[in-house]
């Protein structure tokens, strides 16, 4: 009996530990095809849920914005609270203002991808900052932060704009990955410079979104994969998948927020609106762009995406 049940312990045992090796080989591999900024993201961006495509018009007004961007901006650069030395480009605008939008782009992207997004705000009056996120563009760093660490970077360059400009009056606005960064920053403490909050197709929480991408692009299950993958992100860029979860963030916010999302975005799920919406305590708007996919809302409302943000925001910026 006694060498029966040291069989069944042994074989037991075995099963454990082969068990977690391959957990954590999946969440390795997860992690790497998730935050790792050097691995090919193919895999997930040709997904047939995720496939972005744009329109010669679009091609042609990208191509315009691009160039007015390349003649006019400035570097800037900050040391994050990890030491990173993280840039951003600044356009200024022809006119003293003291309207500042900060500018945030989405998932493995950068700075300059955001180039018409920084023209509406320039040609509405406002001075433009453009960060790199970390990981991303000319900005440092070894593992891309899904918006969690990038919060404090977002409360790096507001402070870095007040240090110029006490008298600034800033407006953040993000996209994607972007959107849920400036999400998350809403739930920190904020100086009153911060006027209002524009987030465009952000998702509700890192462990949400990496959930569903499982699911649809993979089709396996979020256990147990999310949990080595999370144990993984947790050693080698210290957060956890768990930790990034703008809706507890947007509950903790003070600032008025403007919320949009594409109902046939299928990349970031168009439900995903309703959880950061209902989750906020703050003067808040909610405009939905039927049709419109993922990051798509600007393209398919044309006007009405920059009136509905224009209006948004007179009621918050001088």
């Amino acid at each position: 009996m006694k060498r029966k049940f040291k069989v069944i312990i042994i074989i037991v045992s075995l099963l454990l530990v082969l068990f977690v090796g391959a957990g954590f080989f999946a969440g390795n591999y997860f992690y790497n095809l998730a935050l790792n900024p050097n691995t090919d993201k193919s895999a997930v961006f040709n997904a047939p849920q995720n496939s972005i495509t744009i329109s010669p018009e679009e091609a042609k007004e990208k191509e315009e914005t691009e160039k007015w961007f390349k003649e006019n901006y400035e570097d800037s650069f900050i040391q994050s609270f990890d030491d990173l030395k993280l840039h951003a480009y600044s356009l200024k605008n022809t006119n003293e203002t003291n309207k500042w939008a900060i500018v945030f782009h989405g998932y493995s992207s950068d700075g300059s991808q955001m180039s018409k997004y920084a023209k509406h705000f320039n040609d509405s009056g406002y001075n433009v900052l453009v960060p790199d996120a970390r990981a991303h563009g000319k900005s440092e760093g070894n593992y891309i932060g899904m918006g969690w660490h990038d919060r404090l970077d977002v409360v790096s360059w507001i402070n870095n704009v007040i240090s110029s400009d006490k008298n600034a009056e800033i407006v953040l606005y993000g996209i994607s990955m972007g959107g849920a960064t400036v999400m998350m920053a809403s739930g920190e403490d904020l100086p009153s410079n911060v006027k209002a909050i524009i987030e465009d197709c952000g998702y509700s929480s890192v462990w949400d979104e990496f959930s569903y991408q499982l699911q649809a692009t993979f089709n396996l299950p979020a256990f147990p994969i999310m949990q080595f993958s999370s144990m993984v992100t947790k050693i080698k860029a210290d957060y956890t998948l768990g930790e990034g979860n703008t809706v507890e963030q947007v509950a903790k916010s003070k600032t008025p927020m403007l919320f949009i999302h594409g109902s046939n975005d299928t990349f970031v799920p168009f439900e995903m609106l309703d959880e950061v919406y209902e989750a906020a305590n703050v003067p808040k708007e909610k405009f939905i762009v039927e049709g419109a996919g993922h990051g798509g809302a600007e393209s398919v409302a044309k006007d009405s995406y920059w009136k509905t943000i224009n209006n948004f925001l007179a009621k918050y910026v001088e």
